[in-house]
């Protein structure tokens, strides 16, 4: 299965999650990119001893994930893309939706 996971909040503990269920489906095989959206292209800076964010996203990047962030988002955040925020566009959203086979959001 190809699986779309939209990261759009700055929740902590729903980025965690949604990190988790990316790791875990890539262990069942699937095909996984996470495209991470308005306020979501912040969740480096969401890192903590109690949510180990950095480290999942590390590991869904080791095991063969794709995370694409939207380059718009960033620059109104005055981000610049990263290798666990890498900077994306609204094509390759729009391409994500279309070409999965279920797409989630967080």
């Amino acid at each position: 299965m190809k699986l779309g996971i939209i990261v759009y909040s700055t929740d902590a503990e729903l980025v965690f999650n949604a990190f988790r269920l990316a790791n875990f489906s890539l262990k069942e095989k699937d095909k996984v990119s996470l495209f991470l959206l308005a306020s979501g292209v912040e969740y480096e800076s969401l890192d903590s001893e109690k949510f180990s964010i950095n480290d999942l996203a590390q590991s869904f990047i080791d095991n063969g994930g794709q995370i694409l962030a939207c380059s718009t988002c960033l620059n109104i955040r005055q981000q610049d893309g990263s290798e666990l925020c890498p900077s994306s566009n609204i094509k390759d959203l729009y391409e994500l939706i279309r070409d999965c086979d279920k797409t989630v959001t967080f």
